[in-house]
This record gives structure tokens, sequence and C-alpha cells, in this order.
């Protein structure tokens, strides 16, 4: 029997109010009642790493739900919990599948979008910078994209940019106006002071993703003097609200050492960060360094240190690229999540600046159904090792095949680059991944050889 949206919202505020009694005792009930509502086919394998977390005392997993319930402004956690676990995972993803199913191509889980190309900031090897400060997607724009994406079963919206909290007003608002949904913003955290984080605290649906590049020499070498100290007092002053925020950190062949210590690890949790999320560094753009992508050894330290912080440190860690093997692959091109820039094209990742959509001309599903998406769509995972996963930097012959075909355009109005310019910068990087990728996948998936079962569709 299919359960109505709104019987799965009521029985899931009552489940909040149960668990808020007692949080910790009363989680593993709460989990067999999501099991219920959740059926077979929405992540059983997720839901019984959660059981058995809520079972071991010991686990760095329960002391991370316990400091993310007991540490986190109660209004705030309970906003949380309904936007993002009852909305854009239990009610979210069945209207997703069934709309993946009627209209024949990807529908996201999630939406990237770029309020503004503006930045106060000039980080080396950013493409942002080079699309100027001209360019913002308008409060209407905004508006109408989460009112399309809630139609599709879209609730979560992420912000990139530029920097996109110097448009921090209008992103108040759209929290205000789409106040079922979840958003989270990458950001370099200059711009958090006293005053909008009292805002945070009034709409309550609006989590920031730090930018933190390493120590303080590190980060400030590419972000700029000063930048680290405005970063951690931001944090401070997060945490002193009892605001959940995390880290956003890309790892590079000169700071992937200290970003994957322990050290580093313990001081953003002692910061307050409740998740990291880890990218590999990406050449896009006139500006980018080649010589800061990781060397097949280092990406392999990456795999192992991230995975043994999973199992020892009190923090979620992601890994952008090395994450593969748990999602089927690439993720982009609508299959869970595209990217819209501050000109209103519609790119199929928030790396690979090619388009042959805008939102200005076209709704959000025809940009879906469009040859560059269907092509994603269709190719879907461009490599059966899904520590190979990305059609540009793994796989670059595919991404060429794919814009060469759709006819899709580069997306940067300040200098355009051709699908051959960016792939001549991965060619050599794929190729000297590739041995290593096997090596790992062979490890991880001995009885993969073959196997069509993980395809990610």
């Amino acid at each position: 029997m299919k359960i109505p949206d709104s019987l799965k919202r009521y029985g899931m505020e009552k489940a909040f109010e149960y668990l808020d009694k007692d949080p910790m005792n009363n989680m593993d009930k709460i989990l067999n009642l999501v099991d219920k509502f959740a059926g077979d086919k929405l992540f059983p394998e997720q839901r019984q790493v959660f059981h058995d977390v809520v079972s071991n005392k010991e686990s760095n997993w329960y002391q991370l739900i316990e400091k993310v319930w007991t540490k986190t402004d109660p209004d705030v956690l309970k906003v949380f919990f309904n936007n993002f676990f009852v909305n854009a995972n239990l009610v979210g993803w069945g209207k997703q599948e069934a709309n993946r199913e009627k209209y024949g191509c990807n529908i996201p889980w999630a939406i990237l979008l770029d309020p503004t190309s503006a930045c106060n900031l000039h980080c080396t090897g950013c493409w942002a910078a080079e699309y100027g400060n001209k360019l913002n997607l308008t409060f209407d724009d905004i508006d109408s994209i989460i009112t399309q994406g809630k139609e599709l079963g879209v609730y979560l919206y992420i912000y990139t940019g530029g920097e996109p909290l110097v448009r921090k007003k209008d992103l108040i608002a759209i929290c205000e106006k789409h106040n079922d949904c979840a958003f989270l913003s990458f950001t370099n955290a200059t711009l958090i002071d006293d005053e909008f984080t009292d805002e945070m605290l009034r709409v309550k649906n609006f989590v920031p993703a730090i930018s933190l590049e390493g120590f303080e020499a590190a980060n400030d070498g590419r972000r700029g003097e000063g930048v680290y100290e405005k970063v951690t007092n931001a944090m401070a002053l997060l945490k002193s609200k009892h605001l959940p925020f995390g880290i956003s950190t890309c790892y590079t062949s000169a700071n992937y050492q200290d970003v994957s210590s322990d050290k580093f690890i313990d001081q953003v949790v002692d910061l307050g960060a409740y998740f990291i999320w880890y990218f590999h560094y990406m050449p896009v753009g006139k500006d980018a360094v080649p010589e800061l992508m990781l060397k097949p050894e280092q990406r392999t330290e990456m795999y192992h240190r991230i995975r043994h912080f999973r199992e020892t440190k009190a923090i979620f860690a992601m890994d952008f690229q090395n994450d593969g093997e748990y999602v089927g692959g690439c993720i982009a091109g609508g299959r869970r999540y595209l990217h819209i820039n501050a000109n209103g094209d519609v790119d199929p990742c928030v790396f690979i600046h090619y388009s042959d959509s805008n939102i200005h001309e076209k709704t959000l599903l025809e940009c879906l159904q469009s040859p560059l998406f269907m092509a994603y769509h269709d190719g879907q995972p461009f490599n059966e090792n899904h520590l190979r996963p990305c059609p540009m930097l793994e796989n670059p012959d595919k991404i060429v095949e794919i814009v060469n075909k759709t006819g899709a355009k580069s997306t940067d109005p300040e200098a355009p680059e051709t699908v051959e310019s960016l792939t001549a910068k991965t060619q050599a990087y794929a190729e000297n991944w590739k041995p290593t990728a096997e090596e790992l996948w062979e490890k991880s998936h001995p009885s993969c050889a073959g196997c069509t079962a993980c395809s990610g569709k």
C-alpha cells in the first residue's frame, strides 16, 4: 500500500517529538518506524548502518549523532529533520523516482545554483573568479527554479558561486518563502557575522559549508592574508549560537597531507563542524594549475585516510571523487544533481562548464530532457569502476564525445574553453590513475568483474 505524503509527514513529526524526549535511547525505535514507511527499496543498506550505529555507544558515529542532537538549537534541528530527512529524502525521493519513470530522464536529488558570480576574494586556481562580478540570478529566477524543482520532488538546494553570501538578504528571503526546503551554501565565511547568524536562527533552514584549505599558512596562501582568522571566528560564532555547519575542502598535491591529517580533522571537530566535504582539485578554466592534481599514490592516500576518519572521528566525511563506489559512479547530469550558473546556464556538473540549455529559455524539466542531459542519462555510469566515475577527470574521451555530439557550448563568459583544451589537462592524469583505481576496485569489490548490478541508473 502506498502511504500518502501527508501521512508520512505526520508520522515523522510525531516520531521527532517522541525522539526528542530521549533521543539516543529512542533512536532505534524511530528507525524501525522509518523502515516501515520506507519499504524495501529506499536506502535499505544505509538504514541498516544507522541501526548498527545507535546500538554501539562507543562508536564515533554514535558520538556524532549525540553531538548533533544535543548541541544544535532545538528549533533548527526540528526544521532540519523535517526538511532534509522527511521532505528531501522520505517524501522527495518517491516523487523523483515517479518522475524519472514518467519523463524518461534524470531527476536530481539536489540542485546547485550560483546566486551570483561576484566574490570578495580571488583564490588561486578558482575558476569562479573568471566569471566576473556582473552575473546574478534574480530573486525571481531562484524562486522559479525552486518552485519547479519541488514539483519534481527536489527539496535540497545548494548554493555555489562566486560567494553566495554577497546575496545574503535574498538567500534569507528564499529560505522564508520555501520553508519546506533545506538550503546549504558553500561559502568563504568572511561575510558571516552576528546579524546573519541571527537570521539563520530565525529561518532555521540554512547551513553553511565553509571553505578551508588546511592550516593558516596554506589557507591564506591560496585565499589571502587574514582569511583563516576570519573563517575560524565565523565558526566560533556559529558554534556559540548552536547552528549546524560543515567544512568544504579542496585537496591538491600541495595540501593533501595537511587536510588528511588527524590534527586537521580534530581541529575542525573542535571548532564545531558536523561534516567535511572533500573535493578533488579540477583543472577548470584559464587559471587552472594542472600541477595541483594529485599523483596516483597521493589520491590513494586520500582514499584510505577519509575512510579511516569515518571509523574514528565524530564528523561525517565525504569525498566527492573517491566515494563514487557508494553512489554508482557519476551523479551529475541530473542523476543526483545539476548546476545552474549565475547566467542561468544549466551545466551537468559544477566542474563541467558546458551547456545546451538556459533556465531563462526552458523549464527545468526541458533542460533535463535536453540532448546534453539525455547523453548523461544514457551514458551513466561512464565507467563500471566507480573509482573512475567522471567523464572529464578519469574518462576524458567521454566528455569530448558528449559535448561534440550534443553541440553544448562553454558557459564561461570570460574565457570560453574548448572541451579538447580542458581534457588535454586530464588525459595523462586519467591514464596514470587507471591502474591504481583498478587495483583498489578489485580489492574492495572482488566479485564485481562483469557485474552491472550497481550501475546506478
